[in-house]
């Protein structure tokens, strides 16, 4: 699906939107975290990023908490594991 962004000159992993001046950034490996209850951004745009960047051949750490909110979660325990998978993620790129 073409979503209108244009690949920038000065290097592969940056996207312009020109039409709604949109800039991203995409990076080699990615960790992405959502919430199935997010009431502000809906869950589906991080499941399509995932799948678009999956469809270039990134390799994509994917996370749902089927619960939360738009913070992620909702109780501490919720919270307590999304942070132990972020800071594991970060501590394997970082070794």
């Amino acid at each position: 699906e073409d979503m209108g962004f244009v690949s920038g000159a000065a290097s592969p992993c940056c996207f312009h939107h020109p039409e709604r001046d949109i800039s991203v950034v995409v990076h080699g490996d990615d960790f992405t975290a959502t919430s199935t209850k997010d009431d502000r951004v809906h869950p589906g745009h991080a499941r399509k990023m995932v799948a678009k960047m999956q469809d270039m051949g990134y390799k994509v750490f994917y996370y749902e908490n089927m619960e939360g909110g738009h913070g992620g979660a909702s109780t501490n325990d919720q919270y307590a594991r999304s942070a132990a998978l972020v800071y594991s993620y970060l501590w394997s790129k970082l070794k």
